[in-house]
Parts: C-alpha cells; structure tokens; sequence
C-alpha cells in the first residue's frame, strides 16, 4: 500500500537521527507518572518493569530501525521509574498544623518574597515540641517588621519566633501546585516572622556558601543600590538586594531571564574564555605548532564554567545550564560540531534522569525550547546564511533571527506560565543582550583575575556600566504603552500540543515534519477558546472571585494576596485586588452577595456575618468561613468541606452548577497525603 511504504519511508529516513528522541521518551515516562491520581501499585510496577525488560530484549534481537520501537518502550519505563525513585527519595515530614513558636535553624539560601522583604531558608531546624521524625527538613520565613538585629549569612543559625503553616496546594484546579513543587524541595513548612531575629552561632566564613556571600556582598557594596543587587545576581545568583520593582520591571521587557544564571550567562563564560584562552595561545608559535590549543581551551572552560557553578550557588537552573555547556564544549574537544540536536538531547537527557521533576518546571520548558529551536533553525540555514553580504551583516542578521527564534520558541511556554506576553520583547533584547555579552560578562572575568593585584574595581566599573545600560532599556521599553500583554491561562492539554508539534518540527526528518503544525494549530486554537471558572474559593473560604462582565470580582479588597493575583493572573486581567474589589456590589450588610445568571452567591467572611444571615433560595450558592447554626436550602460551602476539595472552581452552566475540586484533579499523591511519622 502507498500509505505504508510513505510511512516505511519515512521511518527509515529517521536513521542516524534518533537520538533526540531519548529524553522525549524519557519526558513522556516521567509525564505518566506525575499525570496519576494515586501512586502505583506494587503490582502495577512489576508489570511495568517485566514490560521494559521485554522490550528491551526485543530491541537486542532486532537490530535495524525498527528496534527503536521497543526501545523507546523500555525509555518511557524507565522515565516513569527515575520519576518514582525521585519522588519516594524526596518524600520528608511536612508540618500539619499551624504553628507559633521558637523556630531555630541554619541558613542556606537568602532571596527575596513577593512583598519585597528577606527570606530565608533553613535547615538543620528545631521547632518547640516536635520530634526529630515530626520535624521538616527545611522551612522558609519571611523576616517582617524591623530586623536590625539580624544580617543574614549562609550557613548562619539562626533564632526566630515566628508562624508556620504547611506548603498550600493548588489556589485552583489545575493551577501551579507549590505543595508539589514544596515536595521536591524538602520544604516542609513556610511562614513569616515579626519579632527581631537573632544570630545564635555565626557561620563558617571559609565555606563555599562564606566565599560567595563575601563576593556577592563586596560587588553589591562596591556599586550601589539596584545596580549592585543587578550584578550580584548576575554573578552569585544572590537576588536578596534586588527589588521587587525592578524585578517586575525585567520580566515586562522580557529581560529577566538575564537574572537567572543559565545557559545564557554560562554559554558566554564559557566562550570568553575559550576565545580569550585559544587567541592568547595562537599568539605563541611554539605552543600553537606543538599542542591542540583548541582542546585545551574547551576543558579550560569546562573548568571556568564548573567554578561558576560552584560560585554561583549550584541551583537546579545553573545545572541544567552547566550540563548542556560540558556537552557542547566536550563535543569540541572531541573535534565533533558543538551545536547540535544530538547534543542538546544528551544534556536533556542527563538533566531528566538526575533530576526528573524537572520536566514540570518553566525552565525546562524555556530553555531546551529555545535550544533546540536555534539548534535546527541554523542547520537548516547554515548553507544559506554564507553567501549573504559581508561577514558582519552575517553576524548581524545572524544575532536578529537568534533572538527571534529564541523568542518564538519560547513565547508559548513564557505566555502559559507567567501570564504575560511581553510585545517589545525581542526590541529589548537586541538592546540589551550585546551589552551583556560583550561587557558584562568579560568585565565580570576581568574583575575575577584582576583581584589578587587589588583592581577588581576596573573589571567592576566597567561591568556596572554595562548593568546600567540593561536596566535603562528594561525601564523605557516597559514605559511603552501595550508593553505587557496579559495572557489568560490555557487549557492543561495546550502546553504539551505546543511541546509534540515544536518536536515534530525540530527532531522528525522527512516531509512528515510538517505535520507538526497540526497539534501546534489546535493548541493555538484551544488556548483562544479556553474558558475561566464563573466562580473561584479559596481553600479557607476567605476570598471568593466571580467572573463578570467587567473581570473578575473578588470579595475582600486585601489580605489573601497571593492567591487574589494568581486568579487575576489567570485571568488575563491586569488589575489588582483592590480594583478587583469595586467590581463586587457594595452593601452596608456584613453578608457579602453577588448576582449570578440563576441565583446569588453569598460570602459570610466573618462570624457576625455568619450570626446574622438569614435565608437563601435553592439555587444560591453560599460561601461561609464560619459554622452555621441554622439549616439553609442552598448549597453550603465551608471550611469543613474545603479541607476534603481544596479549592474550587465553579461553571455556571444551563444545566446547573459544575464544580471542580483541586484534590479531585490532583488526586492522593505522595506530596499532597501527609507522612507518616513517630508520634
């Protein structure tokens, strides 16, 4: 049949060509598993792993093409596996209940929260009645209030009084799971302080974490203010100094990803220093004409790129970034091409099998989207981009399609996890990338080796010029009308269409490959048709949001913020909660209601509210964070019941009321069913 042979034809054509398709079938593996509602049973793995045992017995026994079939079976296996190992070496106590008390422990990462104050993580912690079995591995505070008494240190112990409460599920259905993400973390508990905290033993100077504290604090120091917090970051990853502003300020131009030490920072570490090392050896003959000056300038930069990691702190980004950089400049060791899909599948494979809840990260998404994108855009074009022009033209042209095919390939993923779509985007970073490039990072080197001789200021100066070039553009280019675009939440399924159909594109040879515009087009298509829940609660009842004409409306007008910005973020809506709050009627009563297309909605938030209501109709709806003592005809929804849903989504449809929970889509999991522990 002519189907048949096309489609034998175009099997064959993949020969040579399926190596990239390794972490695919590792990523679908470890897909399956976090997909579950309820973890594997014992006879459920046998099967599986009698399953992969076969197919890679198969695999042996046909030695062509074809193999790949049961080989691929045997992938997925063993994706869904390394995700299950990771999970049950992951699990750690979680606190479950709400705690106020002495909290004691050791510092071990500095950052900033939401609301602009410090927060540190601990571990090595003590909690007032618990046992060691009880006790979360780590916890995050924010410090409140005046906290002259502390200046945090990594690995400082630290005192603190202070309120912690278990990690928080999803604030809706389908949303960003941080219980889950808190999992593979180790983090057991999160809270905040407002009491002073105290030092209880200083660090260790001479670690690691002393070391980096120490540069990261003389940089910050030495330049000042945003421009100080920018460079840290840039070169220790430490963001404690930076801004919420300005940070907010970078994502809107889509410059943020200049904070994040990853592929980007390392790959032009990395290639500085190749440069720089291999024409500083070429200018010797004698060296050039006896030893393989390009070989060795690779490894001197594996070397360089493995101190950054080290310097910069080691976070899961860094890694991921620093593995594709090994992969890429052992490939020019080995006199093999740098840049191909080969190489960028190897680096995700290795990055899945050590760290498989990776997969469900935005960086992950981003940066092997944009990798392979560029990888197969200029394998495509190399042949093509020769003959045009002059040799810088070419660098130029080559510079613009780079950032825009960078830019595409992320959008999508970009859009669906932050909300947003940033219209100058590839404006600003044509502005501002050479700058980082060509200034910011051989400044930063140049600082590195000019400190022992004390004029680390020269390679500082010159690296907080080219900052303040960054941050000039991120500021003008988020001053323009229509800069940021919010972007509604899409359907789950959306993310992975764009994810098979871009694979397709990149990855399948043959005119086959075209079909990848099919599930890329029907992502696209769903995306603009994804509809919003009529109404969200919270898993307290303390915030409840309706969607109306003019956007969402919410019921209180501060407190609940964090969950309040996730729903207007998903959304697509630009307002805050407390523009939010207006579009909800305002009444005199303590009883807060709304009109819905078949009833009302009604939200008793406090107890005299709860005291004084009276009655509603069948078809209301009523949210209530206290108990009621009388019996009422219309739905119920209280604290009681929300700690068995979690929170919950409502659409108001002609045939009644269509609820979804958040454990009912997340199901019982290992990160959200509590531990075990000795009592």
């Amino acid at each position: 049949m002519p189907i048949l042979a096309q489609l034998k034809t175009q099997v064959q054509a993949q020969r040579g060509y399926l190596i990239p398709w390794v972490p695919v079938c590792l990523g679908f593996g470890i897909a399956c598993y976090f997909s579950l509602k309820s973890e594997p049973t014992l006879f459920s793995l046998t099967v599986l792993s009698l399953i992969a045992l076969a197919a890679l017995g198969l695999a042996c026994l046909r030695r062509n093409t074809y193999a790949f079939f049961p080989v691929a079976i045997f992938l997925i296996s063993g994706g869904f596996l390394a995700a299950l190992l990771q999970a049950h070496l992951s699990a750690a106590p979680t606190l479950d209940h709400r705690y106020y008390g002495p909290i004691y422990g050791r510092v071990i990462v500095i950052d900033r929260s939401s609301s602009d104050v410090l927060r540190l993580t601990l571990d090595k912690v003590l909690l007032k009645g618990m046992t060691p079995a009880q006790t979360p591995n780590r916890i995050r505070v924010s410090l409140h209030g005046r906290q002259e008494w502390l200046i945090p240190r990594p690995h400082q112990y630290v005192g603190l009084t202070g309120h912690l409460l278990p990690p928080s599920g999803p604030a809706e259905p389908n949303g960003f799971d941080f219980q889950r993400h808190a999992f593979f973390q180790q983090l057991g508990a999160v809270g905040y302080v407002r009491i002073p905290a105290l030092e209880i033993e200083p660090p260790n100077d001479s670690s690691i974490a002393g070391m980096r504290h120490r540069l990261s604090q003389t940089i910050a120091t030495y330049l000042g203010g945003e421009i100080g917090g920018f460079a840290s970051a840039v070169t220790t990853g430490d963001r404690s100094g930076l801004s919420q502003s300005t940070l907010n300020t970078l994502r809107i131009s889509n410059l943020a990803h200049l904070l994040a030490i990853s592929g980007l920072h390392l790959g032009l570490l990395a290639a500085f220093v190749f440069g720089t090392l291999r024409f500083g050896l070429s200018c010797v003959p004698w060296i050039a004409h006896r030893w393989p000056i390009k070989k060795l300038a690779a490894i001197a930069a594996i070397l360089c790129a493995g101190l950054y990691l080290v310097l910069s702190g080691g976070n899961i980004a860094t890694q991921r970034a620093f593995i594709m950089a090994v992969v890429a400049l052992g490939a020019v060791a080995t006199d093999r091409r740098a840049l191909t899909l080969r190489a960028v599948a190897i680096a995700a494979m290795i990055v899945l099998l050590l760290n498989p809840a990776s997969l469900l990260s935005a960086g992950f998404h981003m940066s092997f989207a944009a990798t392979s994108a560029l990888v197969a855009v200029f394998e495509a074009l190399r042949d093509r981009l020769q003959g045009i022009g002059s040799k810088w033209l070419r660098r130029f042209l080559t510079f613009v399609l780079s950032s825009a095919v960078a830019g595409a390939a992320t959008a999508p993923f970009a859009a669906a996890h932050f909300n947003q779509f940033s219209a100058y985007g590839l404006l600003a970073n044509l502005l501002a990338v050479p700058a980082m490039g060509m200034v910011v990072i051989p400044s930063a080197v140049l600082s590195v080796v000019l400190a022992p001789i004390g004029l680390e200021w020269i390679g500082l100066e010159v690296m907080g010029q080219g900052l303040r070039w960054i941050l000039f553009i991120a500021e003008r280019v988020t001053s323009l009308e229509g800069a940021r675009i919010p972007v509604q939440t899409p359907m789950a399924i959306v993310l992975p269409l764009v994810a098979v159909g871009g694979l397709a594109l990149f990855i399948w040879k043959g005119s086959l490959r075209w079909l990848g515009l099919l599930p890329i087009c029907a992502a696209g298509w769903m995306w603009a048709h994804s509809d919003r829940p009529t109404i969200l609660i919270s898993d307290d009842a303390k915030l409840v949001g309706v969607l109306t004409e003019k956007g969402r409306a919410l019921s209180k007008p501060k407190g609940q913020g964090f969950i309040a910005s996730i729903w207007l973020e998903n959304d697509g809506d630009a307002a805050d909660q407390a523009e939010a709050y207006q579009r909800w009627p305002q009444t005199e009563n303590a009883a807060l209601s709304i009109p819905l297309q078949s009833g009302v909605l009604w939200h008793l938030p406090t107890k005299k509210a709860a005291k004084d209501f009276t009655s509603c109709s069948p078809n209301d709806l009523l949210v209530t964070t206290q108990p009621l003592e009388q019996t009422v005809p219309c739905q119920v929804i209280s604290p009681e019941t929300l700690k068995h849903t979690g929170a919950i989504a409502i659409w108001e449809t002609d045939e009644g009321y269509k609820t979804v929970t958040a454990n009912e889509r997340r199901g019982q999991r290992l990160w959200n069913v509590p531990a075990p522990s000795d009592q």
